[in-house]
């Protein structure tokens, strides 16, 4: 078995990793009552942590360092990685996966008095001065002036992310042990006629089913499943080679090809980014603290 394997859960087909604590989330956070219309926290779990399906009153907004969250929305997961948060809005069923020893951040919003709004599940850029505003946010002790301030340049560079990372689940009988085959096993390699033979159905069956449902075709679809896994096993500080070897690819390059052609550069140069951004966060939120 690989050292990447993981069981499996009723969080769909999607893997759960071992020691998974599972928490019930509060439907509104700590301090709800205080006159902000923004309340950011943060915190570190010490073990993978699982929220089961919950909503909230409130708009949030969620983001990560030092490794992924995974989200389930209905028939659809985001993965959230660094340089990007997902906006969820008030009232949206949604559950979520961390992994342990990530800090997780988020930040709730009163409906009634954010002037932004996203209708669905959204990809938020998390740029270093939305990151270091939020953190900054997080003090209970500003002025009700500065407080404002901070929270006005907030809903000014709240923008969807030019990626809009979601993995559609297909939901459809003739082909739903493919997708959770592929769940608990990218590295599946299994053609879409060998499929087609296993399920004594026609590949021409499949490859339409996969398009109605998802949009993709079956080679798209699991070439999308394995990036989202990609993100969250380099986050863990897997290399290129082995988060190729561990989803099936016969050669690197092949991987970065893949990973190029869905999140629109290369590994490298995703987490390279991720690493920077995280250090202009440090050092922008030490500026604030220090004025």
């Amino acid at each position: 078995m690989s050292r990447y394997s993981r069981d499996v859960s009723a969080f769909g087909a999607w893997p759960r990793d071992p020691g998974t604590e599972l928490r019930r989330a509060s439907a509104v956070p700590a301090g709800a009552d205080a006159p902000f219309v923004i309340i950011a926290e943060s915190q570190v779990p010490d073990v993978p942590t699982e929220w089961e399906p919950h909503a909230h009153p409130l708009h949030e907004l969620v983001w990560v360092r030092g490794g992924t969250l995974v989200s389930r929305v209905a028939d659809r997961v985001f993965t959230v990685s660094e340089g990007q948060g997902l906006w969820m809005p008030a009232g949206v069923v949604h559950g979520g996966r961390l992994t342990a020893g990530v800090r997780f951040h988020d930040a709730f919003f009163a409906p009634d008095r954010t002037p932004v709004a996203f209708d669905s599940p959204t990809a938020i850029a998390m740029t270093p001065l939305l990151e270091s505003l939020l953190t900054h946010l997080t003090r209970t002790d500003l002025a009700a002036e500065a407080r404002a301030r901070a929270e006005s340049v907030v809903f000014d560079q709240l923008q969807p992310s030019e990626s809009q990372f979601a993995l559609q689940l297909p939901g459809d009988a003739r082909i739903n042990v493919i997708a959770e085959t592929l769940l608990r096993d990218p590295a599946d390699g299994r053609s879409l006629e060998e499929w087609a033979r296993a399920l004594d159905i026609s590949d021409r069956t499949i490859t339409r089913a996969f398009r109605q449902c998802t949009g993709l075709s079956f080679t798209q679809w699991r070439q999308t499943l394995r990036v989202h896994r990609a993100l969250a096993l380099m986050s863990e500080g897997c290399d290129v080679r082995g988060v190729a070897e561990e989803l099936g690819y016969a050669q690197p390059s092949t991987f970065i090809a893949a990973f190029r052609r869905a999140v629109g550069t290369t590994p490298g140069a995703f987490f390279d980014s991720a690493q920077d951004s995280a250090q202009r966060v440090r050092s922008a939120v030490l500026g604030v603290s220090n004025s």
